[in-house]
């Protein structure tokens, strides 16, 4: 049997990020019908990751629905995998920075009325963490590309730099008066919002069940199942090859 994917949200107090989370794991389970596929939350909303992982039996592959390397997928997630001490598990990768996202942003700011030319303001939740910063301005230079070339300039709703309205008045100085807001959330919650709100042109949607993220959900369960066998075979190759050395 395949291990279980559970899929790790960060949880939030708004009444919508439970339902948008739920949405995007049944894309998931329609495009892989017979993978079992599970929900656990850092913090804010039940099941906790702890929680499901009790639940859970035989091996289990974590895939953060993170969109960058911070203090929850360093730190948070390899200890609630390690103290699930019954079962065998992997963490994946975080979801950003890959084209699949890139995707789901262009079109959720199509859907908000973006005007092709304008530039965009890449609003992410924030961490001290200054790989997750790099991953988030990695994210903004595919989108630019992606967008034709206009300017993105990633900006952060909390714990970095530059904030989202800082971004907008940068913008503005540069003759760019009413960029869009593309949120980099994926799903609502209060920093989207606060995000939104900044924005003086179009403010895109959360990505949310967008069909590109479901399909990357499965592809990071892909790659460390992947990782996992390269693992086993090394260690099995290893002590022959040193034996015919």
């Amino acid at each position: 049997m395949q291990p279980t994917l559970v899929a790790v949200a960060h949880g939030s107090r708004d009444p919508r990020a439970l339902p948008a989370v739920e949405a995007l794991l049944e894309r998931v389970r329609e495009l892989r019908p017979r993978l079992r596929v599970r929900l656990g939350h850092v913090e804010l909303n039940r099941p906790l990751l702890d929680h499901t992982l009790e639940r859970a039996t035989g091996e289990a592959v974590l895939v953060p629905l993170l969109l960058g390397r911070g203090t929850h997928v360093k730190r948070d997630l390899p200890a609630a995998a390690a103290r699930a001490g019954h079962l065998r598990t992997r963490v994946a990768a975080p979801l950003g920075p890959h084209p699949l996202l890139v995707e789901a942003l262009y079109e959720r700011l199509v859907e908000a009325g973006w005007a092709t030319g304008s530039a965009v303001v890449l609003a992410a939740a924030g961490s001290r963490d200054p790989e997750s910063a790099a991953d988030t301005r990695a994210t903004a230079a595919l989108l630019s590309e992606r967008l034709g070339g206009v300017p993105v300039v990633a900006a952060y709703a909390s714990a970095a730099a530059p904030t989202v309205p800082e971004a907008v008045r940068a913008l503005a100085a540069r003759g760019c008066h009413r960029p869009a807001v593309a949120s980099y959330f994926t799903a609502p919650g209060r920093f989207a919002s606060a995000s939104a709100a900044a924005a003086p042109g179009a403010a895109a949607a959360p990505l949310g069940d967008h069909p590109a993220l479901a399909r990357l959900v499965l592809q990071r369960y892909d790659e460390a199942l992947a990782a996992r066998e390269e693992e086993r075979y090394e260690e099995r190759s290893g002590p022959l090859e040193l034996a015919t050395a």
